[in-house]
């Protein structure tokens, strides 16, 4: 009979303590400041999520400033343009994402040109090789450079009317073309290769090591794990996920854990440890709905207590924290909820609603919440969006 395995058992608070540890959001500057921070943090959490939502700084922003108190958006455009540290791919969406992981991407562009996916309805063809010939002559552009386009009827609601941003769409998932620069959801694409100054294009990455890639880059990033925290809106992957997880647990590799009161298996790296240290009880994040802590929603149930719902596509009368509501952190638990607006002409963030979390309000967290509030204002109010780097020629 096979011995049976002993499981480890961690409180909410411990597994909470862990998360946050991974998530570096339990000390105030954990990747210090100045450019070198903005990599970093990028190369630690594996990606940063993009988003077009406005209402306050774009998310992937908002999520560096949150681990980065010092952050400028400055700092983004010069790892993607100048330094080239950092690209955009498709994750579980849009991300920036190092370029020193490049290569377990390229295996999922070689895919998507030879099966296009859902996202690239247009086709390919001459006028695919036209627009390619053109950038390869003329250099980057932008879909502004585009002006032969015969508009045409949206397909979705995402869509453009313009064909020609199919086009570039579907060059930059097929891995042709790269976005060498971003003023807010204005791309400039340009060639792979001469973007990165490639003679040639480094091998692509082994199913097997896109996959033990994956885990590794989940549990630097979130400490205890779980087939859905690894596999998040990608299902399929996890058979060979588990199947390397079951492998690693019997080299010892990693840890069986149990986390609280749930049936769903969990896993952590067998020489990590709860930290002795909790965070600074006064230690505020105002997060994002798109920050790697809260996007899973049942792991942030699970460990914090805590159901966050984005309410921006529900009717106004069944919002309960608010058109965006933003989780505030303090310490090691959520505590409430503001649903907050930038009011760029008049240079003012607006608190739209206030929500305490049950049995979370008090004087003295209020004031913390103030001061995070007027530090999270000055950001908002900052320079908008950077032009790219005047020392950077694209093309």
């Amino acid at each position: 009979m096979a011995a049976r395995r002993s499981i480890t058992t961690l409180t909410p608070a411990q597994a909470r303590a862990i998360w946050l540890r991974a998530q570096r959001l339990d000390v105030a500057e954990p990747f210090g400041g100045g450019p070198a921070a903005t990599r970093a943090a990028v190369e630690h959490l594996g990606y940063v999520q993009i988003d077009t939502i406005n209402v306050i700084e774009r998310c992937h922003h908002h999520i560096l400033f949150s681990r980065i108190p010092a952050y400028e958006r400055a700092h983004l455009a010069q790892a993607q343009s100048a330094e080239r540290s950092v690209f955009e791919y498709w994750t579980h969406a849009l991300s920036y994402v190092p370029v020193r992981d490049i290569r377990f991407f390229l295996g999922a562009m070689k895919a998507h040109r030879e099966e296009p996916k859902r996202w690239s309805a247009v086709g390919g063809g001459e006028e695919a090789r036209k627009l390619l010939r053109r950038i390869r002559r003329d250099g980057a552009l932008t879909i502004r450079d585009i002006d032969t386009d015969v508009l045409v009827e949206k397909a979705h609601l995402w869509a453009s009317k313009k064909p020609s941003k199919g086009l570039l769409e579907r060059a930059f998932y097929d891995g042709e073309l790269v976005i060498a620069a971003r003023s807010g959801m204005l791309k400039t694409y340009e060639l792979m290769e001469r973007h990165f100054g490639w003679e040639k294009r480094p091998a692509p990455a082994t199913e097997r090591q896109v996959t033990a890639y994956r885990l590794d880059r989940t549990l630097r990033a979130q400490g205890v794990v779980s087939l859905d925290s690894i596999c998040h809106l990608d299902a399929p992957s996890k058979k060979t996920i588990a199947e390397l997880i079951e492998a690693r647990v019997k080299r010892r590799e990693l840890l069986p854990v149990h986390v609280a009161d749930s049936k769903v298996p969990h896993w952590m790296a067998r020489d990590l440890a709860p930290p002795e240290k909790s965070p600074d009880e006064a230690l505020v994040h105002i997060l994002s709905p798109f920050d790697p802590l809260i996007i899973q929603r049942r792991r942030l149930k699970l460990f914090f207590g805590y159901d966050h719902v984005f309410e921006a596509y529900l009717p106004k009368e069944k919002r309960v924290f608010g058109y965006f509501g933003l989780p505030v952190l303090i310490g090691d638990t959520v505590v409430a909820v503001l649903d907050l607006k930038t009011d760029r002409q008049a240079g003012r963030l607006l608190i739209q609603q206030w929500t305490w979390l049950d049995g979370q309000e008090s004087a003295e967290r209020k004031a913390w919440i103030e001061q995070a509030l007027q530090r999270f204002e000055r950001f908002q109010l900052g320079a908008g969006e950077p032009a790219v780097p005047a020392d950077v020629q694209i093309g």
